[in-house]
């Protein structure tokens, strides 16, 4: 049988555990494809799993990798959407840091002529993120006050950038120095570093004591806390992570106070409903076609560079996303 190159973790643990090892190419089952994996991106999520600290159950050994752009060229049967041939850009429960991976035929989608398979690969988690949390959990309108944690990050220039192209206006916040730059040259008002005095004093001298419509946050622990503080009178939290801890547990009397709303957020359940995913795919690709969504792709690693890529992203510094490239480039 026909062997790939991988990227594995067999125990949880440090960037050590990061192995490459050969396997056995995998076989699409009933609505299933396999992809030649051009690139896939790396999410704070993947550290996660490597670690063992992942919130949902995960199985070792493990090949990491959530998302992936590459080109179809098997199906399983009962599959007739996508076809052999076509570049596909999707999510994958694992696998994608490897030349080849199976995946849900249901989940891909079509990467249109002239946009490259990298673009196509640094979106489907942070950009459908931040997507749905503007347009399925939150109405995102014109004039709209948005404050936006990790901003410098990849969910955070993904939703800094939505939001302005909507009409809204972002107030960021960064927790290192220089992350700043990107949030601002999208459009962003104002960008608060975290280490700089209470954050909460200058979200309300921003929006004239009113507070924010829409918090995004992806920090969790006392960032969380404060933000409620923030935030006007019936406006709406959305978090979609606690990569500085675990917040308060008494959600529901922070929302008592101001009438507010509060949202626990996770991408996987958007998958559940067909047309409500194509369709924020389908508006990225858009996007990010046109020309006036950035993908903010600041780093591209090899196989044998996996812990590299980890590492950098673990240091925080890097403002935007990072790819694994699995083999030669193959982008048109």
């Amino acid at each position: 049988m026909a062997t790939m190159t991988v990227v594995v973790v067999n125990e949880p643990g440090g960037l050590e555990n990061i192995r490459i090892e050969d396997r056995d190419i995998p076989q699409p089952g009933p609505g299933q494809i396999l992809v030649k994996v051009g690139y896939c991106g790396c999410n704070w999520a993947d550290t996660q799993m490597r670690e063992g600290i992942y919130p949902h159950k995960t199985d070792y050994p493990l090949i990491l990798g959530l998302e992936i752009a590459g080109e179809v060229i098997d199906v399983g049967p009962n599959v007739n959407h996508p076809k052999r041939g076509q570049r596909v850009t999707t999510l994958v429960e694992g696998g994608g840091y490897a030349q080849f991976c199976v995946a849900d035929a249901g989940l891909a989608t079509i990467v249109p002529e002239g946009l490259s398979l990298a673009s196509a690969a640094a979106y489907p988690v942070q950009g459908l993120t931040a997507y749905h949390m503007l347009y399925t959990v939150s109405r995102i309108s014109a004039g709209d006050w948005v404050l936006v944690h990790a901003s410098g990050g990849g969910v955070g220039l993904f939703v800094t950038q939505l939001a302005i192209r909507a009409g809204a206006k972002v107030i960021g916040t960064v927790g290192t120095p220089g992350k700043e730059k990107k949030p601002l040259a999208y459009g962003a008002t104002s960008v608060i570093n975290l280490k700089d005095g209470n954050f909460v004093e200058q979200v309300l001298d921003l929006t004239e004591g009113k507070g924010v419509d829409l918090a995004v946050d992806s920090l969790g622990a006392t960032t969380l806390d404060k933000t409620f503080d923030a935030v006007r009178m019936l406006g709406h939290i959305i978090n979609i992570g606690e990569a500085e801890g675990k917040p308060i547990e008494n959600i529901r009397q922070q929302c008592l106070v101001r009438s507010q709303t509060f949202t626990r957020f996770h991408l996987g359940h958007v998958i559940g409903f067909p047309a409500l995913w194509q369709e924020g795919n389908h508006f990225i690709l858009n996007a990010l076609q046109a020309g006036w969504l950035n993908p903010t792709i600041v780093e591209t690693f090899s196989l044998k560079e996996a812990r590299n890529m980890h590492e950098a992203i673990e240091n925080r510094t890097n403002s935007g996303k990072l790819l694994l490239q699995t083999g030669p480039s193959t982008d048109s």
